[in-house]
């Protein structure tokens, strides 16, 4: 197949465009990206970034909001007055508040197995009960898992659905039975 025509030509590099200028501008005229809803809504375009964030009790240099304190050489901790002198007026208390309150909510849980996975699982177990050596050579194995993983993956289930896999092995308790 030909190649395509433009692709072989060498790309010749401008010398005369400053790159610099260029980057600068475009990072100026960029809005800030807020991720934070709270400060998003909070947040008042005409004003700078630093002016912003004072008025809503944050900081834009976490060095600045907690310093560090300078030791003296006996190992007395320095006293600043000068610090307490130029502490700005909150305005906007209620985005610190509301950002507190989320962080405090618990976090709800996120894991999950896919379907197909429990699937798995749950006909091995049914099938094999406790031997994984019978459950790597079964033909349903089809990303030929070692014993290893299939133990692995069967202890997943377990502690992710520990009520739902008490039912599922309660439930094959009354079938075993029977057999015998």
């Amino acid at each position: 197949m030909p190649k395509a025509k433009g692709k072989s030509r060498r790309h010749k590099y401008s010398y005369n465009l400053n790159r610099k200028r260029l980057y600068r501008s475009a990072r100026r005229r960029a809005a800030p990206r807020i991720a934070c809803s709270h400060i998003r809504h909070a947040w008042d375009p005409s004003k700078s970034v630093a002016q912003n964030l004072a008025e809503m009790g944050l900081s834009p240099d976490p060095n600045k909001a907690v310093p560090i304190p300078k030791k003296l050489v006996s190992g007395v901790e320095a006293e600043s007055s000068g610090q307490q002198s130029g502490k700005k007026i909150v305005r906007k208390p209620y985005v610190v508040n509301e950002m507190e309150y989320e962080a405090s909510l618990p976090e709800k849980k996120s894991n999950t197995l896919s379907r197909d996975l429990i699937d798995y699982v749950r006909y091995m177990i049914e099938n094999h009960g406790e031997n994984y050596k019978e459950m790597a050579r079964d033909e349903k194995n089809y990303y030929q898992d070692t014993p290893k993983q299939i133990k692995r993956k069967i202890n997943v289930y377990k502690n992710f659905y520990p009520e739902e896999y008490k039912e599922f092995v309660a439930s094959l308790k009354p079938e075993k039975m029977d057999v015998q």
